[in-house]
């Protein structure tokens, strides 16, 4: 059926309600009402409103999901496998690269048979990175052994999460089930809705939670779950899953006119839109195919027999339908939101063509164009443009170009962009005010560095005309750590705020060399660098200055899902700065908890409500674990510090330089998600830094030494005096908290004592 507000249909068997969502609200909503078990999550844009919209609801006590944010997207595919395998029923979301991280889990959940749905938002997958939807995410999934259902529009997005589940649980299937739908044009544009009124309505539709599987769950009734199996035995297994693919189709099929009977809406295999006498057609997945029923529409108008195909279903791939449905067509053009690069056609388009092989009577001419990736919008026009191919096949007998990109253009060598500022490198990075030495009696670095208006002239690394928000304090904060460093540096920027808003092809706020990779594998990346770096050094194939100072910038969470580089990185000890800008949250996809964010601090997946109140468990101390790997040095510093700081990067790029691996961790503000006014952000600082919660020290070959003790300053403050200037901490404040903050208070009163002990005891 086609999708259109208008034609939405009701039937009272079951009472339902209309509003206007978007398909991320409807898939939080479908969720929320089933009241799964356990969501494991992690934040990627577009799929993370899907977790945000549940956490508000899990305040306002609406559900009894267990969120639990995971360290990346590979963690929540192992949180979401591990809940499975008890029997417990599942819900995830995700996108784009996060999916790619997950990966490898997928084929291990299908090929041991426990169901789950998770919902997959597509998006273009990196790199270059892009944000917005493609389907380049989803061709990954074809071959995970996942059911795949297409969802056009928001109301297709809640009545398959429904189905989605009984489809999986279902005992000739026990598969898990993705349910995509187009990042942004689905899942963030609302809508016109029916949901039902009574949870309990979905509940029963659903029916119970099996418990006849053999699941982790009774230790009285011990199982082993992924043994190790040898050929035979896994072609056995591999040999049932496909079955219970193939019986996807069908139970799918039932489930669909089951659906249909309790709400009016019916999912036929196949949306079939002017198919029963087309001529030509255009065979689209999700949101697309909705743009060109208008299209179909006007041409038959006109006395062209057009008509459009859109697949419900795409595992198991529906070739029967298929055949059926392209009976009579002369000429089809499949439209694809990706590639399979080198394959003369990306993946469905041989699908189709593959159905239709075993249909030796069908003469369907059959085009491939390639469309719409990273988000690029599809209209009428382009539609119209599909439809005029296929026409042109159709009158001639054959397709001139079987495949082809559209909407791709040449590029023009007038219009090539030259640099606005001379490249800058070398000595004008050179201030030589800075002086760095050994002190042989203490084994420390003795550090002069000027006066800091002595230091203005120094240039700035990054030029101005980025785009972050006002008041952020990511780049007054790397800014002045780079007034502390010498001459040239190569700079990685791990996915994140800094990176987003300086790097915007075809423009670059960057004045010396900028990599990028994602947020899970920067340090790994960098040390490659490196070590390449100075191989073709030695190698006498490139001839550059020796002190050249390789830096890695993190941050919004990165030091969540990047850990494990990071840590690996540490520990083989290469040449290079780990530098972390802490805003205490996923602020670039919009202001998500992460493991930097403080217990009770609200984000928008820890929110404050009836039943939680803000973040559950205290932050990580990423300093100290860094200081664990016995790197040479470790520092805290913040920008309200400024001296402090920038004899901390001094130091940081003698170790680079000289020793190995360094890490650096400064807080900065964020007033957008913190909720504070911008003219704060020193005073914020300051306040962290004077409560103890933000301490400021470095660990120097294992030994701790404070560099600012605001006990002994006599600047110590109470924590409300921090609180106080944050919207997202102004709950801490209330009466009915006092537990809470004291609870916050006392958990950063060990902190300070525990690095007050350090620096009194060398030998701790």
């Amino acid at each position: 059926m086609a999708m259109v507000e208008e034609n939405l249909k009701v039937i009272n068997k079951a009472e339902q309600l209309t509003t206007f969502e978007s398909g991320n609200e409807m898939a939080a909503m479908a969720a929320g009402q089933i009241n799964y078990h356990i969501m494991g999550y992690f934040p990627i844009t577009p799929s993370t409103e899907v977790a945000q919209y549940l956490d508000q609801m899990k305040a306002r006590g609406e559900h009894d999901i267990k969120l639990i944010p995971a360290d990346g997207e590979h963690g929540s595919a192992g949180i979401c496998y591990g809940a499975a395998a008890t029997g417990a029923r599942v819900f995830n979301a995700t996108s784009a690269n996060g999916f790619m991280y997950m990966l490898e889990q997928m084929p291990v959940q299908a090929g041991t048979r426990f169901p789950m749905v998770m919902n997959l938002v597509t998006r273009a997958v990196s790199g270059p990175l892009d944000i917005r939807g493609d389907h380049s995410d989803l061709y990954y999934a074809l071959n995970t052994g996942w059911v795949i259902l297409t969802a056009r529009t928001p109301q297709a997005v809640y009545d398959m999460n429904i189905m989605a589940l009984k489809i999986a649980e279902h005992s000739k299937v026990r598969l898990p089930v993705i349910v995509a739908y187009d990042g942004f044009f689905t899942s963030h544009q609302k809508r016109k809705v029916n949901y039902f009124k009574d949870r309990k309505v979905v509940q029963t539709f659903v029916g119970d939670c099996p418990t006849d599987y053999n699941f982790a769950r009774d230790p009285k009734k011990p199982v082993t779950i992924g043994a190790h199996m040898n050929g035979e035995d896994l072609m056995n297994n591999h040999f049932q899953q496909s079955e219970a693919m193939y019986a996807a189709g069908d139970i799918f099929q039932e489930v669909a006119s089951e659906y249909a009977e309790l709400s009016g809406r019916d999912y036929p295999v196949l949306d079939l839109y002017g198919m029963d006498d087309a001529e030509v057609a255009l065979f689209l997945l999700n949101s697309a195919a909705e743009t060109a029923k208008d299209v179909v529409d006007d041409l038959r108008a006109k006395g062209i027999k057009a008509g459009v195909i859109s697949p419900n279903i795409i595992r198991p791939f529906p070739a029967k339908e298929i055949r059926k449905a392209l009976k009579n067509v002369k000429a089809l053009l499949i439209g694809e939101r990706a590639d399979s690069y080198g394959g003369n056609g990306p993946n469905l388009t041989h699908e189709v063509k593959s159905a239709l092989q075993d249909d030796k009577e069908n003469k369907t001419i059959v085009l491939s164009r390639v469309f719409g990736l990273g988000g690029k919008d599809f209209y009428a026009d382009d539609a119209e443009y599909f439809f005029t191919a296929a026409i042109e096949a159709m009158e001639t007998g054959y397709a001139v170009k079987p495949f082809d990109y559209y909407g791709h253009v040449p590029g023009d060598k007038e219009k090539i962009l030259k640099p606005v500022i001379t490249p800058q490198h070398g000595d004008v990075y050179n201030s030589g005010l800075i002086h760095v030495e050994k002190d042989p009696e203490t084994n420390k670095l003795k550090v002069k560095i000027p006066p800091l208006r002595s230091l203005t002239s120094k240039p700035k690394r990054i030029a101005s005309g980025h785009g972050a928000c006002p008041g952020c304090g990511i780049f007054t904060g790397l800014e002045l750590f780079f007034k502390g460093i010498e001459g040239d540096v190569v700079v990685l920027y791990q996915t994140g705020c800094a990176y987003v808003t300086t790097t915007s092809y075809p423009y670059s706020s960057h004045k010396q060399t900028m990599i990028h990779n994602l947020f899970q594998n920067g340090a790994a990346t960098l040390s490659g660098t490196v070590e390449a770096f100075f191989e073709l050094k030695e190698r006498g194939e490139i001839d550059v200055s020796d002190d050249a100072t390789f830096v890695m910038i993190t941050g919004d969470g990165g030091m969540d899902i990047g850990m494990g580089s990071a840590i690996g990185t540490a520990l083989r000890n290469h040449k290079l700065i780990m530098l972390e800008y802490d805003n205490e949250g996923y602020m670039n996809t919009g202001s998500q908890m992460s493991y930097s964010t403080p217990k009770g601090h609200m984000t928008s997946t820890s929110n404050v409500g009836k039943t939680q109140k803000g973040k559950g468990f205290h932050h990580k101390d990423t300093a100290q674990i860094m200081a664990a790997t016995n790197i040479p040095y470790v520092f805290t510093g913040v920008e309200a510090f400024p001296q402090d700081l920038i004899k901390k990067a001094a130091k940081a790029q003698w170790y680079a330089q000289n020793v190995g691996t360094v890490y650096g961790k400064i807080l900065i503000t964020c007033p957008l998600n913190w909720k504070s006014e911008d003219r704060y952000g020193e005073k914020i600082l300051e306040a962290a830094v004077n409560t103890c919660f933000f301490p400021l020290y470095e660990v120097e070959e294992g030994i701790t030494t404070i560099t600012y003790n605001p006990d002994e300053k006599k600047k110590r403050v109470s924590l409300p005096e921090w609180l106080k200037y944050m919207g997202k901490t102004k709950h801490l404040l209330k009466e009915e908290n006092s537990d809470l903050l004291a609870e916050l208070e006392e958990e950063i009163e060990h902190r300070w004592q525990r690095i007050l002990a350090k620096h009194e005891n060398p030998y701790l």
